[in-house]
């Protein structure tokens, strides 16, 4: 058996042990769930707007420019309409974040509203377990977060 000189015998050990990178890593979504705020302070109750704006979902725009969310949409895994909700005009700064919540209120540049009420059965995210997706325009899905516990009020999707 022939033995490789220490140097050579270095180099080849060294290549052998160097962590494998993925050839590309995975990119962020341009627009991501960054956390779902499902299990509101007081509910369940009778669905109080207080309580139906406790609940939320924050999206991030992870690029460097400005998106134009005209006709996107945010949902949760049930598939009713009135559990859609669609962006009207509304521009995502570059790195900024909206929440969208579930009750009425006045829309801002940072905080949007869902405009639901009409009791318990007004709360969009489950308290056990739920998925929300966001998908552009042309319904194609960008992003998700799913969360399976009733032991937190929160999930951090990212």
């Amino acid at each position: 058996m022939r033995s490789l000189p220490l140097p050579l015998s270095a180099v080849a050990l060294a290549v052998a042990l160097a962590p494998v990178a993925p050839a590309q890593a995975a990119a962020l979504p341009a627009i991501q769930i960054v956390k779902i705020y499902y299990n509101s302070p007081g509910s369940p109750d009778n669905g109080a707007n207080a309580s139906l704006n406790g609940e939320w979902a924050q999206l991030k725009n992870t690029t460097r420019r400005a998106i134009n969310l005209r006709g996107w949409t945010l949902r949760d895994k049930t598939n009713r309409p009135d559990h859609v909700y669609r962006f009207g005009a509304f521009t995502l700064g570059a790195g900024k974040t909206v929440t969208v919540r579930t009750g009425k209120g006045r829309d801002t540049a940072t905080t949007r509203y869902w405009g639901r009420a009409g009791g318990t059965f007004a709360y969009i995210w489950n308290q056990t377990s739920d998925t929300g997706y966001v998908h552009n325009p042309t319904g194609k899905l960008v992003d998700s977060c799913s969360y399976n516990s009733s032991r937190v009020e929160w999930v951090d999707c990212r």
